[in-house]
């Protein structure tokens, strides 16, 4: 399913497979919640909550917005990593069983003996409602990738109230299938919001309902819900109120009454409202863990917020003047021995990132990373990447590498062709700035001169877009969405739009017929040993710069408020929270 280039949804399928998350930390004012009764959760900055239908358009990929619609509207199946590793929370799923046929070729699904909020029974007839919705405008759906779900979802069978089976086009990965595509399915109270219409005309009506952000709390459609929470205010200003649903009876019911997500401007509004004691449940910047100990000092603690993802900067490998240096395996290869991923991760990154060395997120510990990726095969050294140059017919002259024998260079480099590269890199952010300088550095003792353009991030996401070499828009040579723009995964994390030929988020066009049936088979092959070899594939063949994979953000918790694990796909889960203390 196609990821969306912006602060987005985090690994949450029923919008998309993966997606590009811009994490940033924000600020607002809140009241202090003295009482066990509430809590006050801050939001990330500037991305004010604006989507309550719990389907995903391309306009609405605001992480909050599915962390909202799950505690409204709870998920099939919640694969996440909320109870400390990621997996299926059935007690945070409508369904309670799922058997795959023996072929693979399809899987019958159980549903729990669970209510709509009204007291109407939650059925098979809720799911074929949204299954509906979903093949008939799969176009407008944001979690729609050509041949994935829904087209290989060949047939929607009820067998009872409780049971259905979903027929695929061929044989899948059961795992693959539960993480990234059955986990996007959210039963829909067709009682309450089909009325009649058939389903283009049910997917209008709730489309243009949802576009009334002022009308969340009082609109009677939104009332009728499944899971541990209802709306009780919903500003178009960004702050949401959640009351807890006395009719929910699911498996996790909500700890605290009432939860104020509070929308921030800024980081320093935000730690203000920390100090201030306004924000029970926030966070800090990496460049702040220096004042970690006022925080603490305060009745706060401090505690990384990991994510299941990766970061890395995109060649542009359609560009006019360095596509050709950039299909050079030995050329990649020797831009990725002078990266010193450990000094980024422990000396920018202020110790809060992890070194990435392939297409596996290597923050947590998983049975997906392979060990080639893991011992990482180009490790750092100016000296291994500068001979991979100088073997290759590169000469050094007025300090940047010169392509001096082409035959050597290899294909479609000329000679005279010099090892320049720029990058079009996130501004406004000095832990961004302090990496692009770093790698610069870095960069030059190799040989490479590396320049560095800067924009708002919206513009780097739109001036660095899929190409061909004739276009206009193809001068772009390297993007960088900022040290806080990293791929969060669904949690199988395959590579089918990121890497795979044609995939809708492979930004720099790479392509590697290998590669393809490496992808292919991992969504497929039931064992782990397909998504390993992808993992060593991409390791090796370097279709990106990798760079240090970030913490999603540095949580700053009041004592007392615990008994839940922070989900490293990156969504919240309010009923898990709990005072305590």
């Amino acid at each position: 399913m196609p990821p969306a280039r912006t602060r987005l949804l985090a690994g949450a399928a029923a919008l998309s497979a993966g997606t590009l998350l811009l994490t940033a930390c924000s600020g607002s004012s809140g009241t202090s919640s003295s009482s066990h009764d509430t809590i006050n959760y801050a939001l990330p900055a500037n991305f004010t909550p604006n989507w309550i239908l719990p389907i995903g358009t391309a306009a609405h990929l605001n992480t909050n917005n599915i962390s909202i619609a799950n505690t409204l509207w709870e998920p099939l199946i919640a694969y996440d990593g909320s109870t400390g590793k990621i997996g299926w929370n059935k007690a945070g799923s409508v369904a309670t069983d799922a058997k795959f046929a023996a072929d693979n070729k399809s899987v019958t699904i159980t549903l729990g003996d669970r209510h709509w909020s009204d007291g109407k029974p939650i059925t098979s007839a809720d799911v074929k409602f949204w299954f509906d919705l979903i093949k008939a405008n799969k176009s407008e759906w944001a979690g729609y990738n050509p041949g994935k779900a829904p087209d290989n979802w060949t047939s929607f069978k009820t067998v009872d109230a409780r049971h259905f089976t979903i027929t695929f086009d061929k044989a899948y990965n059961p795992q693959w299938m539960l993480a990234n595509e059955l986990n996007s399915i959210t039963p829909l109270p067709q009682h309450a919001w089909a009325g009649g219409r058939d389903a283009k005309q049910a997917w209008t009506f709730l489309n243009d309902a949802a576009k009334n952000i002022s009308g969340y709390a009082s609109n009677p459609l939104w009332k009728t819900t499944s899971g541990p929470y209802s709306v009780k205010s919903f500003s178009t200003a960004g702050k949401v109120v959640l009351t807890a649903n006395k009719k929910y009876d699911g498996g996790e019911k909500a700890n605290i009454p009432t939860v104020n997500l509070l929308p921030f401007t800024t980081a320093d509004a935000e730690k203000n409202a920390l100090r201030s004691g306004s924000v029970d449940y926030g966070y800090i910047e990496a460049t702040d863990l220096d004042q970690k100990d006022s925080f603490t000092a305060q009745g706060f603690k401090v505690e990384p917020w990991s994510g299941w993802a990766i970061t890395y900067m995109p060649y542009n490998f359609n560009n006019p003047a360095m596509g050709a240096v950039f299909k050079q395996l030995y050329a990649r290869q020797a831009i990725q021995h002078s990266i010193d991923q450990a000094s980024l991760a422990k000396v920018v990154l202020n110790g809060t990132a992890v070194p990435g060395y392939g297409p596996i997120p290597q923050g947590q510990a998983s049975d997906f990373l392979s060990p080639v990726q893991k011992d990482n095969p180009y490790p750092f050294s100016n000296d291994t990447a500068k001979s991979l140059l100088t073997s290759h017919g590169w000469t050094e002259q007025g300090g940047v590498m010169t392509c001096s024998e082409p035959a050597k260079c290899g294909e479609g480099v000329a000679k005279g062709t010099k090892f320049e590269m720029q990058v079009l890199s996130q501004s406004g952010s000095a832990v961004t700035d302090n990496m692009m300088s770093a790698i610069q550095s870095s960069l030059a003792k190799t040989g490479i001169k590396f320049s560095i353009k800067t924009a708002p991030v919206n513009s780097v996401l739109s001036q660095t877009p899929q190409c061909t070499s004739g276009q206009s828009i193809c001068k772009w040579q390297l993007s960088f969405f900022g040290t806080a723009g990293s791929w969060y995964f669904n949690a199988f994390p395959t590579g089918d739009s990121l890497f795979q030929t044609g995939g809708g988020s492979n930004f720099g066009n790479y392509s590697n017929p290998a590669v393809d049936k490496l992808v292919s088979a991992t969504t497929t092959s039931s064992s782990n040993q397909a998504i390993q070899d992808y993992s060593a594939a991409l390791a090796k063949d370097l279709p990106v710069i990798w760079l240090p994979e970030p913490d999603y953000q540095i949580s700053v918790l009041k004592n007392g408020l615990g008994g839940f694990s922070q989900d490293s796909l990156a969504n919240f889960h309010p009923a898990q929270w709990k005072w305590i203390g």
